[in-house]
């Protein structure tokens, strides 16, 4: 039984065919948006075989999608997928924890504390004073990887609650210190004794 003849099935039309779609839209998506997502961190190998794969699953689905366009189930899955594959990509990127962030931290506390904890977790620090619209303010630069955010924001919470951050993508870092192997478990503990 060929395609045409299994689309004069309803159970098929208004049912599979549409879930078939909306998945491949899905997966298609997802991978579109990691692709671009990679290509702006400068990881071009994995971007391209990304966008080999996505290509492939879009002629497919796109290729389903013109045939049947008549079929308002397949158009609705079609463009359902394409949003849910846009939210799916961005999840999956955050989850995946790619690539380094720079975080600049802003307080009118004292943050020589907050100095000692994050250079004690061996995270790299650069700190200046600045002068903020209510008074004199110390500005905290650190460039880490992204997967290290959630403990290097425990030290910052513990130390200095309440302290204005901000948090944004690095696409290359030449030298400087970075946690790895024993310095990366250190921070860990730091991290996970200032939740308790």
């Amino acid at each position: 039984m060929n395609l045409d003849n299994l689309m004069t099935e309803t159970w098929f039309a208004y049912g599979l065919l549409p879930l078939l779609i909306f998945c491949a839209r899905i997966v298609d998506v997802s991978l579109d948006t990691l692709r671009v997502i990679y290509i702006n961190k400068g990881i071009r190998l994995l971007a391209a075989c990304l966008g080999f794969i996505q290509v492939l699953i879009w002629i497919i689905a796109v290729g389903t999608a013109m045939k049947y366009l008549n079929n308002a189930a397949c158009l609705l899955a079609y463009a359902t997928g394409f949003a849910t594959g846009t939210y799916m990509g961005v999840l999956l990127e955050n989850r995946l924890s790619i690539g380094r962030v720079i975080v600049r931290i802003i307080t009118h506390l004292d943050s020589d504390s907050l100095v000692r904890e994050l250079s004690a977790a061996n995270f790299g620090t650069t700190s200046l004073p600045g002068e903020g619209s209510t008074g004199p303010v110390k500005v905290i630069f650190t460039v880490i990887d992204r997967a290290s955010l959630p403990r290097l924001l425990a030290l910052v919470n513990q130390h200095q609650p309440g302290a204005f951050y901000t948090v944004e993508d690095v696409r290359t870092a030449h030298e400087g210190v970075f946690p790895t192997g024993r310095a990366s478990a250190k921070a860990a503990e730091l991290a996970e004794s200032a939740g308790h």
